[in-house]
């Protein structure tokens, strides 16, 4: 048996361009680490410096230099301690995502990303050269061989590392999450170490940057391909593991505690909360404003919202108007009193009136339509924003993916906003996600998720008079946006060609409005915003 190495993982909650508060606050976790867990070498995550994804920062000078800074410093103060810090590196004209070992004060290896992603979210080949060498590091006696997230994706730098001599390979990680993300990263990691044969130690970012949401769920494999530790999702905080050699000289971890997988519903939920928390805090807004309709979209948010920020912080308003029914007006203000937070009732009544008074001669010898509709939308829109101006908080949208996905939303209504936390939840999503709240305790009254969803902008309407039923649209939506099927394809799956075509004809028509809105929280395999890329002017026809 030879030395032990103890490794902690920094799991932290970073702030793109805080370079700063970023270099403090890896050396307030690497100097605790070593003191309280007797760490040997430290974890974090990638492009720790910089914060992920630093996009066309990376091109400013100033920031340039507060990135070599930062550097400068934590080999200034991190002497005692071991840290394998990720860092954007400049190279004359070229930058690298790469992650720097500091010992001693001084930089003792540097690893260069060589993989770099440039799908989905991810569009590193912008702004990164790819490296192209393994780097192998020695700590207390065992090779590592040090790589940076997207590394361990593809076979090869995990194999050039073990063919240099990698007894175990550690891999910092800005990798975000997204429904069953976590399964796939432990799907990819086992079948590294399987083909390597050594142990593997995976650090992960947590935290909500925009709309992206990092989960945290940093891990560490054996060589068999058993996750023998295991962090908490959506949790900063630093967890160490050990790693000792077996009687035969292999590199093994010793068994620690492994955080159970969260369920869908739980994970989601959760990333929900964090991404509103951080939007808002790393922001600086006071609080959040927002309309509160006596519908589950609304009644989702606020929890939501409550859940990230605490009650004190949110303030929900409801705004009746001709069409809103009782039922909206005593489940709405029966969940604000279930969650305690401040909440008003304002009548759009005399505006709408007054509007339509306005457009009476523009209007003559016109019927009624959806006109009407949106001017009470925008109506509420302008009393929320006033509130929004005149407090400072920040107004959160309550729109859902289903309806974004086919426009069934108003530009300049229920879209205007700062943050849209349900946007890429579908609608049945959100239903499940409204029972899974309420099973830890009831916040949203059971009413408002049974009743049939209507926006109640005009007498008797249901959202089933305009949209297929959402148990049909919502498997046609997620075929469509995530898998891109075609309408054959989406067909053969036992759906009417008819609505098939419809429901894709509406999601193409109402692009325009989708790049007017909101950012939200990403949660699917692909959100609009960032991973959906569609042309607002096509001539594409099916």
């Amino acid at each position: 048996m030879g030395e032990t190495l103890k490794i902690a993982l920094a799991q932290l909650d970073l702030l793109v361009g805080d370079v700063r508060g970023n270099a403090a606050k890896v050396i307030e976790s690497a100097s605790r680490a070593r003191r309280n867990l007797a760490a040997d070498l430290v974890l974090f995550p990638e492009l720790t410096l910089s914060g992920y994804p630093p996009e066309d920062l990376l091109f400013h000078r100033g920031f340039r230099r507060q990135i070599e800074a930062g550097l400068a410093q934590l080999r200034a103060q991190l002497s005692d301690v071991r840290v394998l810090v990720g860092f954007p590196e400049y190279a004359g004209e070229v930058i690298y995502n790469s992650a720097a070992l500091i010992s001693g004060g001084q930089i003792a290896a540097i690893h260069r990303k060589a993989e770099l992603p440039n799908y989905k979210v991810f569009d590193e080949k912008r702004y990164f050269r790819a490296g192209r060498q393994p780097t192998l590091a020695e700590c207390q006696g065992i090779s590592t061989g040090l790589l940076v997230c997207e590394d361990i994706w593809e076979p090869q730098s995990a194999r050039r590392a073990r063919e240099g001599g990698a007894e175990l390979l550690v891999v910092i990680n800005a990798s975000p999450y997204e429904i069953h993300k976590q399964r796939e990263r432990e799907d990819i990691a086992r079948t590294r170490v399987r083909e390597v044969g050594v142990p593997l130690v995976y650090v992960n970012l947590v935290g909500g940057q925009d709309e992206l949401v990092f989960d945290g769920n940093s891990f560490v494999m054996d060589a068999e391909g058993r996750v023998v530790m295991r962090a908490p999702a959506f949790e900063e905080g630093t967890w160490v593991a050990e790693f000792t050699h077996d009687a035969r000289g292999r590199v093994v971890p010793l068994a620690g505690t492994v955080a159970a997988e969260l369920t869908d519903e739980a994970s989601v939920y959760s990333a929900l909360v964090l991404g509103v928390r951080d939007y808002v805090d790393k922001h600086g807004f006071p609080g959040v404003v927002m309309g509160l309709s006596g519908g589950i979209d609304s009644a989702l948010t606020l929890a939501i919202a409550v859940d990230a920020l605490g009650k004190d912080r949110v303030q929900a308003v409801m705004m009746p108007s001709r069409y809103t029914s009782a039922m909206s007006l005593q489940d709405a203000q029966q969940q604000a009193q279930l969650l305690g937070v401040k909440y008003s009732t304002l009548s759009i009544e005399g505006m709408f009136e007054a509007t339509l008074a306005t457009l009476k001669g523009e209007f003559a010898g016109l019927p009624a339509d959806a006109t009407e509709e949106n001017i009470q939308s925008r109506c509420r829109m302008l009393l929320l924003m006033a509130l929004s101006n005149k407090t400072g908080r920040m107004l959160l949208t309550t729109g859902n993916k289903s309806e974004m996905a086919v426009g069934y939303a108003t530009l300049y209504g229920d879209m205007a906003g700062g943050f849209a936390p349900i946007k890429d939840c579908s609608k049945m999503l959100v239903y499940r996600l409204a029972a899974y709240r309420n099973s830890l305790g009831r916040v949203i009254p059971q009413r408002i998720i049974e009743r049939e969803p209507s926006a109640e902008l005009r007498a008797g309407q249901k959202d089933s008079d305009s949209l297929p039923p959402y148990e049909i649209l919502d498997p046609i939506l997620e075929a469509f946006i995530e898998e891109d099927l075609s309408v054959d394809e989406i067909e053969a799956r036992g759906f009417d060609r008819a609505i098939v075509a419809r429901v894709l004809d509406l999601v193409k028509r109402n692009e325009y409005k989708r790049r007017q809105a909101p950012p939200g929280v990403r949660v699917s395999r692909r959100a609009f915003g960032r991973d959906w890329r569609y042309p607002i002017t096509s001539g594409y026809r099916r």
